[in-house]
């Protein structure tokens, strides 16, 4: 056999996906034909052609095969946020986190749609989408939370903030899933998002290192020495 044949051979054969592509193809194959519930792991195992410690070594359930990416795009979004600087503005960063969730939605839009539809369809998905969501949420707030501490407020600012942008990426990302990927679901976030920092955009963050609670401000008539403008301002810091 001549090495050009040889080589023509080799292009003709399939490639074989990855494991983990196999089994969330299987899995979804599997559940459009039979439905979620009626869809065994040893189904989708043997459909793939696989064992069933080989799903396991990928999915701890049969619910984490229906989102395959959620755990590479939250750990994406906790390095993003890590790698943030004192002197970015926090509420841009976390609105820019939240769109690597629907660059991550829009990498496969037919996916994406298929989910969607099945998630709709059965309770437990969409609980177990709702736990996901909270731990995007999570990721947000606990970022906005060191960002914010020494604000009056911080910690409920940061809550509603990072609920806020959950909600306006998800109000856009569900009117594209329900539209059957029509338009740019980026397109659609951004806009979404820019409620929100219109909103919450002007929250005042301390510098680095300063604790806006430290700060006193002490009224004094014009005209009083200065021994006495040096009084109140002991009495004020509770200084004897």
């Amino acid at each position: 056999m001549s090495s050009s044949s040889t080589a023509h051979g080799r292009g003709d054969r399939a490639v074989k996906p990855p494991i983990r592509d196999a089994l969330v193809a299987a899995a979804f194959r599997l559940f459009l034909e039979r439905g979620y519930e009626q869809t065994t792991v040893d189904d989708i195992v043997a459909l793939a052609g696989v064992g069933r410690r080989s799903f396991f070594r990928y999915f701890p359930s049969k619910e984490d095969v229906v989102f395959p990416d959620h755990e590479r795009c939250l750990a994406d979004m906790t390095d993003f946020l890590s790698a943030s600087g004192d002197g970015d503005d926090p509420v841009r960063t976390v609105c820019d986190a939240a769109r690597l969730v629907v660059r991550m939605y829009a990498e496969n839009p037919a996916f994406s749609v298929q989910r969607y539809r099945l998630t709709k369809q059965v309770p437990g998905l969409r609980a177990y989408e709702l736990s996901v969501v909270w731990r995007y949420e999570r990721a947000l707030a606990g970022y906005l939370r060191t960002r914010f501490a020494g604000l009056r407020d911080g910690t409920l600012r940061a809550d509603v903030v990072a609920a806020a942008v959950v909600a306006a990426h998800n109000n856009a990302l569900r009117s594209w899933l329900r539209s059957d990927a029509t338009g740019d679901a980026e397109a659609a976030v951004d806009h979404a998002l820019r409620h929100v920092q219109a909103a919450f955009g002007d929250v005042p963050v301390p510098p680095a290192g300063e604790d806006p609670e430290d700060v006193v401000v002490v009224v004094s008539r014009r005209g009083a020495p200065l021994w006495r403008v040096v009084q109140e301002l002991e009495a004020a810091l509770g200084r004897d």
